[in-house]
């Protein structure tokens, strides 16, 4: 305060002292005045000279509007008016008038104020409550306010606001509003805010952002609308921040950013808008796969893309006609990182085919852009980056690539280019960046890979007509040998290491070629300018490559004759000083610090991030092999095969663990099927012994009841039962129907008998009319007589055997509804349904046959009877006789009582059970 007291006091006088005491008697109305109305003049004057006057009524007048805000909340008129002073006080984003007889501090104002303003913490929570107001002329300018504090002490007001209550809880209010304006201004608020801090991203993050922010994305029209503001602070709230980038991910948000990249034909042009939209969503992708994210992290959401079709769609794009170069160029920076170390991503980008005629791999029309010189310098800088991202890690893709290269896939007709041909275009045209890109891309294809080291060796080239094939490592010599760009030889002298390490057999063809260590050796003893340090920096580093990894094969280029040849020739400490330039270089710290070849131009292209981390590892090793005496690699190579021959037992025994590991697995799996299984079978076992138990209990009590009700029938427990009924019961009801049968059968003689008698009665009877009738004989009366008796006797034997049969039809009838009851509820163990049926069977056919005997007995009793009626009415006079019998009888419920008519043809009849029928 002090300070700007003093900026005061060195103006001049003039119109500028005027406007002081102005402001000055502004200052003691709004301090002074009772009236409301007053006040708000008085703000709104000092609104009008605050732009003009920005450091006078910020020294005056801070204090004042500082107290209308906390005093006259109720009228949002002066708020308004006075946030918008303060706003245009400590804001900087309108330039200052400057007169020409004023002078003007070099210290930013904006600061000066904010940090006045933010000196008592009380000011900012002010200013956030008063947010919370709806009224547009108090929000807005508040929102304007807060964030121009941001932009100028941004990590103190964040602070402050941090330890607020519910203070990032009021700001993200802000994106509900309906006010465009307001929801525009609160986004930029929220930018501002959350810009390096990530507690509070993390805050604002939890408090629905990203659900807000997609929401407003979506309504604008996605890449066609104005959403640059969303985008960017999406960007802040999820890069470096790995527990947002989670939470996105975990909320199906990475989903909603597909139709962020549905372009559709856009032949009609794209506008700057559409441009910038979608370079910022292709970056909020990559802030999500970035290569600095903890790999699971990235992987998750690589996966997500591909489930989602996030990255078809980026492929999409990367195949259209008619998008921009710049776009292009970051959709391949953008699908490199997609696909880089997911070998689900790498297997799909592998299948993507360009919409030519006839149909080329998405991979291949990409290297014909890399090792065309015509094509923009960045844009081959993405191809490069995108055919590493697929080749890392993807020892398949490693093993296609390099397959396109040998002989036996080649193919002969020329119609189709492959990968392998593109890269050994690359590789030895006139062009040194498409030989630096092509030798680094193939020394990807090399990276972490003995087998596709040891199959590259198979490759041979035709170098001219007429002339035997070479290979193509010695083909990479020759040029190496021939003094071509730098650009070229290191790419070349790059490869060659990535080659010849950690593979022997490789070390062993380099050396055959005996002009190779003598050009290693020529360059590094050299005495070159600083151009050609770095070149003989390789040099020294394949040369060591060379002793390290050789396997003593060639006779002429052991280790030790090697290590003595460059102490001789170069020199220890020269060699190792050489060695070193690689490491101290300018290019190799920036190469080494991410993945993706970023060049501000081609001269800049010499190191590759892989090669860095191969440097780095090697260096120290080979500075140790070529300091060590002859008897220290005897030792090491005695030790060297100890711990091969350890490693070999180490390997055999981790083989059979690892075998045994799989039996073991298989039988714990087969351990844990059969204890499932057995589980299930004792389930079963129990509930059936249960259900056994109700049964026998059941069949306790049917016994039990069966006792109660038939106390003639006994159960056995032998079980022998014929569908309830026991063996002594049938034998008795056998015994019986005997029994009935012979008594029938006399019965039927009987009858006989008495037909025949009553036959030869009726031949002696006189006829009718004579008086013969009147002079019955005595025998003939008592042979009625005895009819009569017998008559009654057969009657009496017919109705016992009658009762008999209906006693028995009871019997059977209770017999068979127990047994119903008794097999529904507990079947007898031992017996099925079938002779259970066969026997109930057998008893029925029993008794039907029995009624039937019975009936016909029956039939014959009547037959007597009738022949006893006509003797006894013999003497007497019917001009006719009518005898009506009926086809139904039971005779077991059947009691006749006779009625001798004594009129003429009238039936006779019979009554029965108290209800006359006519016969």
């Amino acid at each position: 305060m002090n300070f700007l007291r003093g900026v005061m006091g060195g103006q001049s006088a003039g119109p500028q002292h005027t406007e002081a005491e102005t402001i000055q008697k502004l200052c003691d109305r709004v301090a002074s005045s009772t009236l409301l109305d007053d006040r708000r003049d008085a703000v709104r004057a000092l609104k009008s000279l605050s732009k003009k006057y920005r450091l006078e009524v910020g020294i005056q007048a801070m204090e004042h509007l500082i107290r209308v805000l906390q005093t006259d909340r109720s009228d949002s008129e002066i708020i308004g008016y006075a946030l918008d002073t303060l706003y245009n006080i400590i804001s900087n984003d309108e330039e200052e008038e400057v007169e020409e007889n004023s002078t003007r501090q070099s210290e930013d104002l904006g600061s000066q104020f904010t940090e006045i303003f933010i000196k008592q913490q009380e000011n900012v929570t002010l200013l956030l409550s008063l947010l919370e107001e709806f009224d547009f002329h108090v929000r807005w300018p508040g929102v304007k306010l807060l964030t121009s504090l941001l932009k100028q002490l941004g990590p103190q007001v964040q602070q402050i606001i941090l330890v607020s209550p519910m203070g990032v809880s009021r700001l993200m209010d802000l994106l509900a509003d309906s006010r465009e304006v307001i929801r525009n201004d609160g986004v930029l608020l929220l930018q501002a805010l959350t810009r390096s801090n990530g507690a509070i991203q993390k805050i604002v993050a939890f408090e629905n952002a990203f659900e807000r922010l997609l929401d407003i994305i979506t309504e604008e029209g996605n890449s066609d609308g104005v959403v640059e503001d969303c985008l960017i602070l999406l960007q802040n709230l999820l890069k470096n921040n790995n527990s947002n980038q989670n939470f996105f991910k975990e909320g199906s948000y990475i989903q909603r950013m597909k139709p962020w990249f549905e372009v559709g034909d856009e032949n009609s042009g794209w506008s700057a808008q559409k441009v910038t939209n979608l370079h910022l969503m292709l970056q909020l992708v990559r802030v999500l796969v970035s290569p600095n994210n903890p790999p699971g992290a990235t992987s998750s959401c690589q996966k997500a893309m591909f489930q989602c079709g996030l990255l078809q769609q980026l492929c999409t794009i990367l195949m259209a006609t008619g998008v921009p170069a710049d776009i292009l160029t970051e959709t391949i920076n953008t699908v490199s990182e997609v696909i880089r170390g997911c070998q689900v991503n790498q297997d799909y980008f592998a299948s993507v085919n360009a919409p030519s005629n006839p149909p080329r791999p998405a991979i291949v029309v990409l290297l014909m852009s890399m090792v065309n010189e015509r094509q923009p310098f960045v844009l081959r800088c993405a191809v490069l980056y995108c055919f590493q991202c697929f080749l890392y890690k993807n020892q398949k893709g490693q093993g296609e690539i390099v397959s396109t290269l040998l002989p036996s896939t080649i193919d002969a007709t020329g119609n189709t280019v492959s990968a392998g041909q593109l890269l050994c275009g690359g590789l030895f045209s006139t062009d040194s960046l498409s030989n630096w890109c092509a030798a680094v891309a193939l020394a990807h294809a090399l990276q972490e890979n003995a087998t596709q080291k040891e199959q590259l060796l198979r490759v041979q080239l035709a170098t001219s007509i007429g002339n035997p094939p070479v290979s193509l490592l010695q083909q990479c010599t020759n040029i190496l040998s021939q003094g071509s760009k730098i650009q070229t030889r290191v790419g070349l002298l790059m490869l060659l290491c990535t080659w010849l390490s950690n593979c022997p057999i490789a070390v062993t063809h380099f050396l055959h070629n005996s002009a190779n260590v003598p050009f290693l050796t020529g360059q590094i003893a050299e005495n070159l300018g600083e151009e050609e340090q770095l070149v003989q920096g390789l040099c020294a580093l394949l040369l060591g490559i060379s002793i390290y990894f050789n396997d003593n094969s060639l006779e002429t280029y052991m280790k030790e004759k090697l290590k003595q040849l460059i102490e001789k020739r170069i020199g220890k400490e020269n060699f190792i000083e050489k060695l070193g330039f690689i490491s101290k270089h300018e290019l190799y710290s920036r190469a080494s610090q991410k993945p993706q070849p970023n060049f501000p131009s081609p001269e800049y292209m010499i190191f590759d991030h892989e090669f860095t981390k191969l440097v780095k590892e090697l260096e120290g090793v080979i500075t140790k092999a070529i300091y060590k005496s002859s008897e220290e690699d005897k030792k090491e190579e005695e030790v060297k095969k100890t711990l091969e021959q350890h490693d070999s037992i180490v390997t055999h025994y981790k083989n059979m663990i690892r075998e045994q590991d799989l039996q073991l697995e298989e039988l714990k799996q087969q351990i844990s099927t059969l204890k499932c299984q057995n589980e299930q079978l004792q389930t079963a076992v129990t509930q059936q012994v249960s259900q056994i138990q109700q049964h026998k209990d059941q069949y306790n009590l049917l016994k039990v009841q069966l006792g109660k009700d038939s106390q003639h029938q006994g159960l056995y427990s032998d079980g022998a039962q014929m569908n309830g009924v026991q063996p002594e019961e049938i034998s008795r009801l056998r015994e019986e129907i005997e029994e009935l049968k012979s008594n029938r059968e006399l019965l039927q003689s009987q009858l006989a008998e008495k037909d025949s008698l009553i036959e030869n009665l009726k031949s002696s009877q006189p006829s009718p009319g004579t008086n013969e009738q009147s002079s019955a004989t005595a025998g003939d009366s008592e042979q009625i007589a005895e009819l009569k008796q017998e008559l009654a006797t057969l009657k009496s034997q017919l109705n016992s055997q009658s009762m008999e049969i209906a006693k028995l039809q009871t019997e059977k009838q209770e017999l068979l509804q127990k047994t119903e009851a008794f097999v529904k509820s507990a079947p007898v163990p031992g017996e099925s349904e079938t002779v259970i049926a066969t026997k109930t069977t057998d008893v029925e056919g029993r008794l039907s046959a029995l009624l039937q005997e019975t009936k016909e007995l029956k039939v014959g009793l009547v037959k007597l009877f009738i022949h006893c009626i006509l003797c006894e009415m013999n003497s007497r006079e019917f001009d006719f006789i009518s005898f009506n019998f009926s086809n139904s009888w039971i005779y077991e419920e059947s009691k006749w009582d006779i009625i001798l008519p004594h009129n003429k043809s009238i039936p006779i009849l019979m009554t029965k059970g108290g209800t006359n029928e006519y016969f």
